[in-house]
């Protein structure tokens, strides 16, 4: 191995990943250059490797911090790069680096820090704690889902603060912490945590403002949504629908990330009550909806959408405009369209449909319903979804019946011992 493929791998690229970032770079420097997996492969293979062009060679060291002489080429004497002060006379027309060459190329690829290294095998043991605790929320409830967030966000921000790390490697765990930040921003929401979710909000989307995540500030801005209309800030959530939209047309996003925004876009109005606007959103989404099965790449974070989303979206709507009996089919509809995986928010959509169903006057059903909510939801630690069923036992005890006393002593109880 010959020390430019050295510096490649070191740097984390494959061949294949290293001819798009040097794409990248050239384009990033204004520098006409281009490069061919051929004639990396030569690079890396002939000694001493044919030298690069002078376009080439520019974006070489940009992207590797030391000059093309210490990559293995053998290079002519005027084309060599040297370190020297700008105003030197006897070097001002020549390149140089503005510090030294060694301590450069240390800094660039390995960070001297006193802490240990961090790689891919690393990113990789992150990702898989973080997709762990995507699935905890949806089974056990955000409760023990943010504890967990607090320990994994040390160990990220450890690695970024103090482990050394190649650019690429530095950028996932970026990413990482990010997603992070997206997940406890939910938390928040469902804790009615609402000013600490929206903190987390503004961490992540400066998090993926960074490194260029389009889809990943798409994801946080549909949380702030949320976070916003429960805040009464009615324009906030607007303005996030506006922008999400913007940046999901100027990134190409297919028909589910262009569904979630339309359902957060009828959350708006519905929380307006501008009923009009959100049979506009809701008809967006269901023409979004019957194009997803072509989407070629969906975001882990949109694959939750579907069918259900947009009945409840519907419901939602219908409780708003004051017409609970038309609110009712539709959440059936979507409480029938949850999969087992998703327990908490079953729960929380059963909870839903039982409130209505007490609304409309249909209590033996509502009171049935609210059973099968608190027998599912043993072990589940949702401040929201406690919030639905202490909802549900206010409106209960008002009713003189003995479906509707038993349900109460029911809900109590669950609550006393802490079962909920």
């Amino acid at each position: 191995m010959n020390e430019l493929a050295r510096l490649r791998k070191a740097a984390g690229h494959t061949q294949e990943s290293f001819i798009s970032a040097f794409v990248e770079e050239a384009a990033r420097m204004g520098v006409r250059a281009s490069l061919s997996v051929r004639q990396l492969r030569r690079w890396e293979r002939e000694s001493p490797p044919p030298l690069p062009h002078p376009s080439q060679q520019r974006v070489l060291e940009a992207m590797f911090g030391v000059p093309i002489a210490e990559m293995g080429f053998d290079v002519p004497r005027h084309r060599l790069t040297i370190s020297a002060p700008m105003s030197d006379p006897e070097t001002v027309k020549r390149r140089i680096f503005v510090a030294d060459v060694g301590a450069l190329a240390a800094t660039t690829l390995l960070p001297e820090r006193p802490g240990p290294r961090v790689g891919t095998a690393d990113v990789v043991r992150l990702r898989k704690k973080l997709d762990a605790l995507y699935r905890m929320d949806h089974t056990v409830g955000s409760v023990p889902a943010m504890a967990q967030s607090l320990r994994i966000e040390e160990e990220i921000t450890g690695a970024l603060n103090a482990a050394s790390y190649t650019s690429r490697v530095g950028r996932e765990l970026q990413t990482l912490l990010a997603e992070l930040h997206g997940h406890r921003a939910w938390y928040g929401y469902d804790g009615g945590r609402f000013e600490q979710g929206r903190t987390s909000c503004l961490e992540a989307l400066t998090a993926a403002q960074l490194i260029g995540d389009s889809m990943l500030h798409i994801s946080v801005l549909e949380t702030l949504v949320l976070l916003a209309l429960k805040a009464k800030r009615n324009w906030e959530a607007a303005g996030a629908v506006e922008h999400a939209h913007r940046l999901a047309m100027c990134a190409g996003a297919g028909p589910t990330v262009h569904l979630v925004i339309a359902l957060r876009e009828a959350n708006v109005a519905t929380g307006m009550r501008d009923l009009a606007g959100a049979r506009r959103a809701l008809s967006r989404a269901v023409n979004h909806l019957g194009r997803a099965d072509t989407d070629h790449e969906v975001p882990k974070w949109a694959r939750f959408v579907g069918p259900f989303e947009v009945d409840y979206a519907t419901a939602d709507m219908y409780v708003q405009a004051g017409q609970p009996k038309r609110a009712v089919p539709f959440l059936r509809a979507a409480v029938r369209g949850f999969g087992g995986d998703l327990a908490r928010n079953s729960a929380s959509y059963r909870a839903k449909l039982a409130a209505v169903l007490l609304d409309a006057g249909e209590v033996e059903e509502a009171c049935a319903e609210m059973s099968t909510v608190l027998e599912a939801c043993t072990g589940i630690r949702s401040p929201k979804l406690l919030g639905r069923i202490v909802a549900f036992q206010r409106m209960v005890s008002r009713i003189d019946s003995v479906e509707a006393r038993a349900c109460g002593v029911r809900i109590r109880q669950a609550v006393s011992e802490g079962l909920i």
